[in-house]
């Protein structure tokens, strides 16, 4: 009898236990993903690139940057030739010409203040040039830095872009 009491406690110990709620992982203060409108392309052709970010924070994000560098994959291809062209940050009243569409400081293209709760979304337009290589993959990674109204901020990446393949034609 003395055996099944401390089975019979044990078992209820490990069902309260089981049972209990387990903590769950708050969401990061700032996310930035990527999206593309084509996962391949051909010579001559181009690619959107959509980036979004997101303030999951209690506070507007006051200040953005961020960066976009081909991954150690792309780099290793040199016959691959790209740039990237145009910019443009969805408004409600539709999309509005970005600042800047280089390797660095993108992050003021999103025209922060981004209050709590909602997104900015950045297209860059990726042009592979006539005479590129083909059959051979593009991606790009990025880190980005957020500040918020705090004064708190966050750091985040690398976060990588979905891989554009190029086709030959």
């Amino acid at each position: 009898m003395r055996r099944f009491g401390l089975g019979a406690v044990l078992a209820l110990l490990l069902a309260v236990f089981g049972l209990a709620p387990t903590a769950s992982a708050a969401p990061a203060p700032a996310e930035l993903t990527f999206t593309t409108n084509s996962a391949t392309t051909t010579p001559g052709g181009s690619v959107k690139l959509s980036m979004t970010l997101t303030n999951n924070n209690t506070y507007d994000v006051w200040f953005v940057y961020q960066t976009i560098e081909p991954t150690w994959l792309t780099t290793q291809r040199p016959d691959l030739k790209y740039s990237f062209s145009g910019c443009s940050l969805t408004t409600v009243n539709g999309p509005a010409p970005c600042s800047g569409t280089g390797p660095a400081n993108l992050g003021g293209n999103y025209g922060a203040t981004i209050p709590p709760g909602q997104s900015r979304t950045v297209t860059l337009t990726l042009d592979v040039a006539a005479d590129s290589g083909c059959n051979g993959n593009i991606g790009f990674y990025s880190y980005f830095y957020a500040e918020f109204s705090d004064s708190t901020n966050v750091s985040g990446g690398p976060v990588y872009t979905p891989v554009t393949r190029v086709l030959c034609s």
